[in-house]
């Protein structure tokens, strides 16, 4: 090589390197850079590197370690293998009277009308849906294809109910929890109030009455899929198919005294129920609306 030419990037970066006595593999160890690419590097060899975007950034890294500076060598590199830096882009001043560049006022007059117009129909569209689905809710009718029978839900005589011994004496306090064993829609309410709960359980999913409901009511057309929980007593279902529930008092004595008053006949064994799955530490339920409002959030199902 002439004395007079200057050395390549990779020569520079070994004379700095060497320099400082320093080997390759300290330069791989403190820049976690393979030392097969500093090894090319140093050779010029530009073939066994990565793409530029790569390899210049071990350039710059390899040039701060032995002090030289990394955007000048980076730039000597890019040179050395032949590619320029990134083309500056021209600054071209827009001119908003040119009739060429700006659409006829007319024009955008007419599309933001169409776009108002389109989110009109979208939301009296909406509205109707969730109109018709509220007044099918709230007259317990289904399309025909589903619709089972109403029956009036039976009411209970004031009895006494009878429990196993060890039990304690039900109170309001008794947490109420509502596992489905299949897919089920419910509706949770205060009575005369806002809903608590509106959505559909997945089969071995739960709802937890909340302990601060006054007198939370139970909507739902299909009875048979759901069992209750009551502090330490498992219901039996609250109802055969053909039931269709409405303000179904959810209070802990309500349901036990039910449950005592309910014709045996129509009352599933318990091989028809869901095993009850006691709430794991965390377990999220579905959460109560705000008020007056329905919510669907729901929890992930909990396998029993």
């Amino acid at each position: 090589m002439d004395a007079h030419s200057p050395l390549k990037v990779g020569a520079r970066l070994a004379e700095a390197r060497h320099a400082l006595g320093l080997e390759l593999q300290d330069i791989a160890e403190r820049t976690r850079i393979p030392l097969r690419h500093l090894e090319a590097i140093e050779k010029g060899d530009y073939t066994a590197l990565p793409a530029t975007t790569y390899a210049v950034g071990f350039v710059k890294t390899y040039s701060r370690i032995v002090g030289l500076d990394d955007e000048a060598v980076a730039a000597e590199f890019r040179a050395e293998r032949g590619e320029c830096s990134s083309p500056q882009m021209e600054y071209v001043p827009f001119e908003p009277a040119d009739p060429s560049r700006v659409p006829p006022r007319t024009l955008a007059i007419i599309a933001l009308g169409t776009a108002m117009v389109l989110a009109a129909i979208y939301l009296i569209w909406r509205g109707a849906a969730d109109y018709n689905a509220r007044s099918q809710i709230a007259a317990g009718t289904v399309p025909a294809a589903q619709a089972p029978a109403i029956v009036p839900v039976p009411h209970a005589k004031p009895v006494k109910p009878t429990r196993p011994a060890g039990l304690p004496a039900p109170s309001d306090n008794d947490k109420v929890v509502l596992t489905a064993a299949e897919q089920v829609w419910v509706k949770i309410s205060e009575k005369g109030g806002p809903t608590l709960f509106i959505g559909e359980l997945a089969p071995g999913q739960r709802y937890e009455v909340p302990p601060t409901a006054k007198d939370p009511r139970l909507q739902t057309g299909r009875p048979q899929s759901l069992s209750v929980t009551i502090g330490p007593r498992t219901l039996v279902a609250l109802g055969p198919p053909t039931m269709v529930i409405r303000d179904l008092s959810l209070k802990a004595p309500a349901l036990i005294a039910r449950d005592a008053a309910m014709p045996k006949e129509d009352k599933l064994p318990p091989s028809a129920l869901p095993n009850p799955v006691p709430p794991s530490p965390g377990a999220a339920t579905p959460a109560a609306s705000p008020a007056g409002g329905a919510s669907m959030n729901m929890a992930s199902p909990t396998t029993p």
